[in-house]
């Protein structure tokens, strides 16, 4: 079931509501989105799917048909009659809990099961809630999930772009990621002024490289910090020239030159 545009202003008049600028919210309207998304997560029956910010409903709905049970975690306490009303499944879970906390986390169940994220993420808590997952969740093995373009960009970004930052590596550790789709903001109700794609990130069996990544992010951290320093002088309490030379990296290169690889040999070579 997924709502149209006029079905969305009906609901929402009906339980005397309005979208929430503050939350970040903008209600699909558009079928063909929706489906493109369901496709996109390569679900199987058996699966469990985690949906973030599940609005009005719409995709809810759409991958209660698909898998076994959607536990869908809304922030608003206002959207959550008319939620229950489109979303009314056996195999749907409303939680009424804020993503950016640990709390509803304990729904996952044991370090065994595994689950699949599907979800148009309120844009204003989309990165943060997703770097954060990426380390902390392992439960949680893929992502399919729609926010603003240039979020996407970010992180999927190359080596050397203005886009490519702590999110693109961050990905790049943990994921392996692509951009499914653009999205324009004509399927959206109400209608945002920025394009948005859908995202897929796919998590590896172990980490990218093999670094200490407490030490290896505290230098992306502090030179990103400090992008357009070069990295002699931004890492300079971390890092003598000796470093740099060891690890075969320029010390006047900027942050956004290092591909992740060569953030690792940084920390290697600093930690041996």
């Amino acid at each position: 079931m997924t709502l149209t545009r006029t079905q969305v202003l009906d609901l929402l008049d009906r339980h005397g509501l309005a979208p929430s600028r503050a939350m970040g919210q903008n209600f699909v309207v558009d079928p063909n989105t929706i489906d493109a998304m369901v496709r996109a997560s390569k679900l199987a029956p058996n699966d469990s799917v985690v949906e973030i910010g599940p609005g009005l409903g719409s995709l809810t709905r759409a991958l209660a048909t698909e898998v076994d049970h959607v536990l869908a975690v809304e922030a608003d306490r206002h959207l959550l009659a008319p939620l229950a009303e489109v979303a009314d499944a056996p195999n749907i879970e409303i939680v009424h809990a804020d993503a950016t906390t640990a709390e509803w986390r304990t729904k996952l169940g044991s370090s065994e099961r595994r689950w699949a994220l599907v979800a148009n993420l309120p844009y204003n808590v989309a990165v943060p809630l997703l770097l954060d997952l990426l380390d902390h969740e392992p439960r949680i093995e893929t992502f399919t999930f729609m926010v603003q373009q240039e979020v996407a960009d970010r992180l999927v970004a190359e080596a050397g772009t203005k886009a490519y930052g702590i999110p693109t590596l961050k990905v790049a550790y943990w994921c392996e990621a692509r951009i499914v789709r653009t999205v324009p903001s004509s399927v959206f109700y109400p209608r945002p002024r920025v394009s948005s794609a859908v995202v897929r990130l796919v998590r590896r069996p172990a980490p990218a490289v093999d670094a200490d990544p407490d030490l290896m992010f505290t230098f992306i951290r502090v030179a990103f910090g400090q992008r357009r320093k070069m990295l002699r002088r931004s890492l300079v309490t971390h890092l003598t020239s000796d470093h740099f030379y060891r690890a075969g990296i320029e010390p006047t290169a900027r942050p956004e030159q290092l591909t992740l690889a060569d953030w690792a040999q940084l920390a290697d070579v600093a930690s041996n």
